[in-house]
């Protein structure tokens, strides 16, 4: 496309790419200014769902003239592909912006105000954007806000209705065309109800909060953990410099019930003109500072009531807490394993015992032992830094730390555990075995781990460790090195990582976590973008049926399943079916079976 004559415009260079278009920077030969030219992909232009979809943005687009939205100049055609045409903003984007940190307040307020007047605009001519995000929004040379992209604008009808539920799932589902960043994504269109201008200032809401925090208030290890994390969870507290009344307003903005939200954009507008004139309601700050110290109330309640019920020692409580009752919980980190070979091909061996162990202890009795997550030590491999450093770093009271080290069809582990706080031995030991008893000795060591720090197995927990099957070396080391492989998470790593999960399985086709792995290949392919929903669900969910089939007691695919058919099938109340493995905990990134991607 570099150097081609579209019209009358001349292609310079490629400045942009996104879910529904190609953006180039372009010269207009018959007025000489520079226009941003944005096409649909070629891929996606005989689709004519997106071709609707591209042809509405431009008429949506065009319809607003306003200076703090990015004007559209032209539709065209040529040689069989729609562009449009459309100002040439130079500046920085806020995303860009972002990434030195959060903006000062008065910058903030005038970006959030003009981005307000924008969607106020757009909200008149009954439009709204569905992707408002700071990657949207472009700082201009003038220090000016302008709303880019109306690329998911969509055309609010005249009775107040708007597209269908069903057609805003599809949309989310559909290769290519995720509809809004998930991130600034409102409740309603995560639950597949029809957005409005209220989910336009939810994601204002979210963007202020980046702006003021330096951070999303939302977080999850994955799109199904960030989309929980949206829709039941409160935002994070706000850092306490931010004032009040700018609090009160992101507040309101991040409302779950629409209903309780600002209504209109120059509600939004409004209040925030009132912080930046310095007269904005004192009620609202009041409000703020109530509830984020609400907390101090329900703890003081607490103390009370917890003072009464230990004078009183109901149910005992005061001989528990006094030692006469259970084992105080402890905080356990497994460092990673040393590869003692000095061969990096054989780094598989080692970072799968590590991980092993942290699924072993970690779902051994949670009440009494919390397991640091695998990817809190993976920042320790290889490091020589002190014990005391360690624990105190991740703030726990004891280590577990080995190395691991194959000689033909036979394995030597080591493992220690380490006190941190007096850097002594409690216990450690030597362990040589054949590889198809590998397993048999992850338990042991569990078990060893489990006594040194006295705690109270319950007999499931003790059957779970007793009752372990040999393995094929060779199903396992496959599986082991398709792990490794799967933990990069690239697509040539994924796709390799099936490449093993499916040798493993030639090796033992009733190999239960192989399938787990196959399952979670695709789950990674379809939240990565590179395959479709549509087409990564059937092998999916068949993967994990089998895994199930197999060893009910696998979390993995019961995990594999309720991602399933909640992030792709949409059914809510599926996940929550019980289930025998489901009361297990789900340690991430464990080695029977790699958990979600973060996304």
């Amino acid at each position: 496309m570099i150097g081609k004559t579209i019209s009358h415009y001349k292609i310079l260079e490629k400045i942009g790419q996104g879910g529904m278009g190609e953006v180039f920077l372009a010269n207009d030969i018959s007025l000489h200014r520079k226009v941003a030219l944005k096409f649909l992909p070629p891929t996606m232009q005989q689709d004519p769902i997106a071709h609707k979809r591209f042809i509405r943005e431009a008429r949506s687009a065009a319809a607003l003239d306003h200076p703090y939205i990015c004007h559209i100049n032209e539709v065209g055609e040529s040689d069989g592909q729609d562009f449009i045409a459309m100002e040439y903003v130079e500046g920085l984007s806020l995303k860009d912006r972002l990434e030195q940190g959060p903006l000062p307040l008065e910058e903030a307020l005038s970006v959030a105000i003009e981005v307000a007047e924008a969607l106020e605009a757009a909200h008149t001519k009954g439009i709204i954007h569905r992707d408002i995000k700071p990657a949207n929004i472009m700082l201009t040379q003038t220090g000016h806000a302008k709303v880019m992209d109306f690329g998911l604008a969509k055309q609010v009808f005249p009775s107040g209705g708007t597209e269908s539920a069903e057609e805003t799932v599809t949309a989310l589902t559909s290769e290519g065309s995720t509809v809004g960043t998930l991130a600034y994504m409102s409740p309603e269109q995560l639950r597949s109800q029809s957005a409005d201008a209220r989910s336009d200032i939810w994601a204002l809401g979210v963007t202020m909060y980046e702006m003021a925090a330096g951070a999303r208030p939302f977080h999850g290890q994955s799109g199904f953990e960030l989309t929980l994390a949206i829709v039941n969870q409160a935002p994070r507290p706000l850092p306490s410099q931010v004032p009040a009344e700018l609090g009160a307003v992101i507040e309101r903005c991040l409302e779950k019930g629409s209903g309780k939200r600002y209504q209109q954009a120059s509600e939004v507008r409004a209040a925030l003109e009132a912080i930046r004139a310095g007269t904005a309601a004192p009620w609202m700050a009041w409000r703020y500072r109530l509830g984020r110290h609400r907390w101090l109330m329900v703890a003081a309640a607490l103390v009370i009531i917890a003072t009464v019920l230990v004078g009183l020692d109901v149910g005992g409580l005061r001989g528990r807490l006094t030692g006469g009752g259970q084992v105080r919980a402890v905080r356990l980190a497994v460092l990673p394993f040393a590869n003692l070979t000095g061969d990096p091909e054989q780094e598989y061996l080692s970072d799968g015992m590590t991980q092993e162990m942290i699924s072993q202890l970690g779902s051994l009795h949670p009440a009494s032992l919390s397991v640091i997550a695998r990817t809190s030590v993976t920042q320790y491999k290889k490091s020589d830094k002190p014990v005391d450093d360690v624990g105190r770093e991740l703030n726990v009271d004891y280590v577990l730390e080995g190395s691991a080290q194959r000689e033909g069809g036979r394995i030597r582990i080591h493992a220690e555990l380490i006190q941190v706080r007096s850097q002594t031995q409690l216990w450690a030991q030597t362990y040589e075995r054949e590889m198809s008893g590998i397993l048999a000795l992850q338990s042991e060591v569990a078990k060893k781990v489990a006594g040194s720090l006295a705690l109270k197995l319950l007999p499931a927990e003790q059957a779970r460790l007793a009752n372990v099957r040999q393995v094929d070396p060779d199903a396992y080391e496959a599986y082991l090195k398709g792990l490794q492989q799967w933990y990069k998470l690239t697509r040539a790593g994924v796709d390799t990582a099936l490449q093993y999960f499916e040798s493993s399985l030639q090796k033992d086709p009733n190999y239960a976590p192989a399938h787990v792995g196959v399952s979670l290949v695709w789950v990674g392919r379809a939240q990565m973008g590179y395959v479709s929903h549509a087409e990564a669900l059937p092998p999916m969910k068949a993967a994990a049926l089998k895994a199930v089939e197999l060893d009910d007691t696998i979390a993995e695919p019961h995990y594999a399943l309720a991602l399933a058919r909640a992030w792709y099938e949409w059914d809510w109340p599926a996940p929550n079916r019980s289930s025998s493995a489901r009361s297990r905990p789900i340690p991430a990134f464990r080695t029977r079976g790699p958990t979600t991607p973060i996304s």
